[in-house]
């Protein structure tokens, strides 16, 4: 049987729960300024070269972040339900991105326009402390990694991404779990058996 399916309003509520809470027409406003989206496994939310124009919360799915360098794919996040995904750079310097973001499986996403973010965030100070708790929680997951990948072994970086987002380990291929802490396939899976028999 299929789960049903949320409303704008559940996805309002889940964001308010998160992230900040929210008055009844606070809800009713960021509501409003939610774009549901769906992604057949393979499609693109954001190309490189495009301008990434919103925040987008996952309501159910999994999806890559990546670039390309020398060649080679690298990822750079993976996101899953109730994560949220965006090409920062790109979103505020309003330039193309350099990252390209792909849905992995069939996902449903609710898009946060920048615009109508902003516009709505000036006069509601709990869409103001969502907006910026939203940023603050991606600048804290770009210095994890960033640290994950400087100071950790490649045992403690596949163990701290197990504690930190479980449901990646479980639903990612194996391949772009190892891209994403910059090891080989093989390494990866050395690691976990290693792992496993702790």
């Amino acid at each position: 049987m299929k789960e049903p399916i949320l409303t704008k309003r559940d996805i309002a509520r889940e964001l308010a729960r998160k992230y900040s809470t929210m008055a009844h027409d606070e809800l009713d406003i960021l509501e409003s300024i939610l774009v549901p989206m769906k992604f057949a496994r393979g499609e693109t939310v954001v190309n490189e070269g495009e301008v990434c124009d919103a925040i987008y919360y996952v309501e159910r799915g999994l999806f890559r972040e990546y670039y390309y360098k020398n060649n080679k794919e690298v990822t750079e996040y993976l996101a899953v339900d109730g994560n949220v995904f965006m090409c920062i750079e790109s979103l505020f310097q309003n330039e193309p991105s350099k990252l390209i973001v792909e849905a992995l499986e069939s996902s449903v996403v609710y898009a946060l326009p920048k615009d109508r973010l902003e516009e709505v965030a000036l006069h509601n100070v709990n869409i103001q402390i969502l907006y910026r708790k939203i940023l603050e929680e991606s600048l804290i997951i770009s210095q994890r990694r960033a640290d994950l990948l400087r100071f950790e072994s490649a045992k403690d970086r596949y163990r701290k991404l197990c504690k930190l987002n479980p449901k990646v380990i479980m639903k990612a291929p194996l391949v772009y779990i190892a891209s994403y802490l910059q090891m080989t396939p093989e390494t990866l899976s050395r690691v976990r058996s290693a792992v496993a028999l702790e």
